[in-house]
């Protein structure tokens, strides 16, 4: 698809026709236009940006699905198979084009149903990922009866059709002939997010060719243009990074510690992340759907290394074999590594994406699993470096988001906690620690009545500060890629720190 950007007058009824065609409900848009304004009176300029599913080549959704319910078909066009969606909206934090929508229940209006609403009520689309299709059900029908895409109307995505300043075309760029290919070859244009890598099948024209038009420059606003917060990781998904991540490594200190019981608590923990999970998903009786596709998602992954830990953890339990010591403690290591990967890999979502993002959730989860051992098994020498580390780790996050530039209310929500994390989570532990050895703690005197509380309050404290660095970082500052736009080789990103922009 195609859209002129100095042609599109945002008169919305693309977004009418798609809503009519596919009978979305309230507040789902598969096709919206931006309405941006940029500059500073009086010199102004507006643009409308048609925006929606981009088709990517290599579509990020379609890798982090869980259940391989998004696929590309040969075409390009990325679809959804509603009957294989779990609702687990992973699709939702990896897309960077906000493309992705889930209602679990129907919504009304004006309180009373109307004939649209009525027509797409489709129990299929409850508590699933939806999004466009480029109406894949209209080029279909018209291809078998050997009508062309994006010149015959019967067989072009219904919003190309009713665009009325002739702004949106639809065509085959495979095709050197076709009326997309030749628009590229004789405008400028660019791909929203081209740096991510995900190659779009969405185009736009850029070339001002009248003399009344202006390229979008200056200070940039307008609605639904900056980055909004995504909506379907809550508490819930954040109580699986927290105890999931506890209690994985707390069972890989038990089997270094040879602890049954404490083994079992960290298995117990790790059940609890996960059960959570069982009332987030909006289909929890497909669950099984997530042990489809472990040759591409993390999810799926995380899946198979919890249903190998807990088995293992009951076996070496029982038996206590060295053998089922080992598998029990690779298995956990495995679940840490895919929860880490789990946010390294979903690209809508800028704080997640970071390069040290699964180091850092492997760092903390870790220490957490130390912090909580310590409360049975006082050893302060291994707190202290693990808080130290899980410090440092925080530290280099940090300077790689202010070097990447991120959405500015991402930057605020993680600021807004670093003074906790800093003096609570790393100085009052360590201080504490260190307390307890100068009040007569020794590793020869574990047990100690004065050293022991401070070592169980410094424990508690670490975990306390890992369950809200994740709590933040998987809940307050999750807010997706946003928008952009491209001219003279400089992206716009109304809503972003960018880089180079003054921190305090």
């Amino acid at each position: 698809m195609v859209a002129d950007l100095e042609r599109c007058v945002g008169c919305q009824t693309c977004s009418a026709a798609c809503r009519h065609a596919n009978h979305t409900s309230p507040g789902v848009q598969w096709r919206k236009v931006l309405d941006i304004e940029a500059g500073s009176y009086p010199d102004v300029a507006r643009v409308f940006v048609p925006v929606g599913c981009q088709h990517c080549e290599d579509p990020p959704c379609m890798h982090v699905c869980p259940t391989t319910a998004t696929r590309k078909r040969a075409d390009g066009i990325v679809t959804v198979a509603y009957d294989l969606c779990i609702g687990c909206a992973y699709c939702d934090v990896a897309c960077p084009y906000q493309a992705r929508f889930k209602i679990s229940r129907p919504r009304r209006a004006f309180g009373v149903a109307t004939r649209d609403e009525l027509l797409g009520d489709d129990a299929r689309l409850r508590g699933v990922s939806q999004k466009c299709t480029f109406c894949s059900d209209r080029i279909d029908a018209g291809t078998a009866r050997g009508l062309v895409p994006g010149l015959d109307p019967e067989a072009t995505p219904a919003c190309v059709n009713a665009c009325i300043a002739d702004a949106l075309h639809f065509g085959d760029t495979e095709d050197p002939r076709s009326n997309v290919s030749q628009l590229l070859r004789d405008n400028t244009h660019f791909r929203m997010h081209e740096e991510l890598g995900t190659t779009p099948g969405f185009y736009y024209l850029n070339a001002y060719r009248h003399r009344d038009a202006r390229p979008v420059s200056g200070p940039v606003s307008g609605p639904d243009v900056e980055p909004r917060h995504q909506a379907h990781w809550d508490w819930k998904a954040a109580m699986n990074f927290m105890c999931g991540g506890s209690g994985a490594a707390l069972a890989v200190v038990a089997v270094l510690l040879a602890d049954p019981t404490l083994l079992a608590a960290g298995l117990l923990l790790t059940a609890a992340g996960l059960g959570v999970l069982f009332f987030k998903i909006g289909r929890p009786r497909r669950f099984l759907h997530v042990f489809r596709q472990p040759r591409r998602s993390w999810m799926s992954r995380e899946a198979w290394a919890a249903a190998a830990l807990f088995p293992l953890g009951a076996a070496y339990a029982l038996s206590g074999w060295a053998v089922f010591a080992a598998a029990t403690a690779a298995a956990a290591v495995a679940f840490l590594v895919c929860q880490g990967m789990i946010l390294r890999c979903a690209k809508g979502i800028p704080v997640w994406r970071a390069a040290s993002t699964a180091a850092v959730m492997v760092c903390t989860g870790c220490t957490e699993g130390i912090g909580l051992a310590c409360l049975v098994h006082p050893a302060a020498y291994a707190l202290a470096a693990a808080i130290a580390l899980r410090g440092v780790a925080w530290l280099v996050f940090s300077i790689e988001l202010q070097r990447a530039g991120v959405p500015v209310r991402s930057h605020a929500a993680l600021r807004a906690v670093r003074p906790w994390l800093f003096w609570g989570g790393t100085v009052a532990p360590l201080l504490l620690l260190f307390a307890g050895w100068m009040l007569g703690w020794t590793p020869s005197t574990a047990a100690a009545a004065v050293g022991t509380p401070a070592m169980a309050a410094a424990a508690v404290i670490t975990v306390a500060a890992g369950w809200l660095f994740k709590f933040t970082l998987v809940t307050r500052a999750a807010y997706h890629q946003g928008y952009a736009l491209k001219h003279a080789d400089t992206d716009i990103k109304p809503g972003w720190l960018r880089a180079d922009t003054p921190r305090h």
